[in-house]
């Protein structure tokens, strides 16, 4: 039976890349110049693995749905500095408190891992370098 679960997994994760809708091309050049108003603050959730390829996840800020992320995406979200909270949902749901300060970026890694069913998900705060160079590999996902 176990055998037969973790065939199942395989299969689920190799049989296709789940895709998402993607957001303007040249709104993703803009967004990647990593440019925010002095007054406003903003949030970068990039996706920069293959590994749960087949599962799309669903992020939300402060309750509020921003997209889904699929391969190779991301998200971005212009917010007013303060406390915010991320979350994002798979087989599981994490989230993540940020306080954004004005004129700043901060850049969320979603990561894929393992599940028992589906994929599931875990978000860090990465450093700006790190954060630029993830969302520098991926492409912008449609926003809601």
């Amino acid at each position: 039976m176990k055998k037969l679960a973790v065939a199942a997994l395989a299969l689920a994760v190799l049989s296709g890349c789940a895709s998402v809708p993607k957001g303007d091309p040249a709104q993703d050049a803009a967004l990647k110049t990593f440019q925010v108003a002095p007054d406003q603050a903003g949030i970068y959730i990039y996706r920069n693995e293959s590994m749960g390829a087949a599962v799309t996840m669903d992020v939300a800020i402060d309750g509020q749905a921003v997209g889904q992320t699929g391969a190779n995406t991301y998200l971005y979200k212009q917010v007013t500095p303060g406390k915010h909270t991320v979350t994002s949902s798979a087989e599981n749901t994490d989230t993540l408190d940020v306080d954004v300060q004005p004129g700043s970026l901060v850049y969320i890694w979603q990561e894929v891992k393992m599940g028992m069913i589906s994929a599931r998900t875990k978000l860090h705060e990465v450093s700006e370098t790190q954060g630029k160079s993830g969302v520098g590999e991926t492409s912008l996902a449609a926003s809601r």
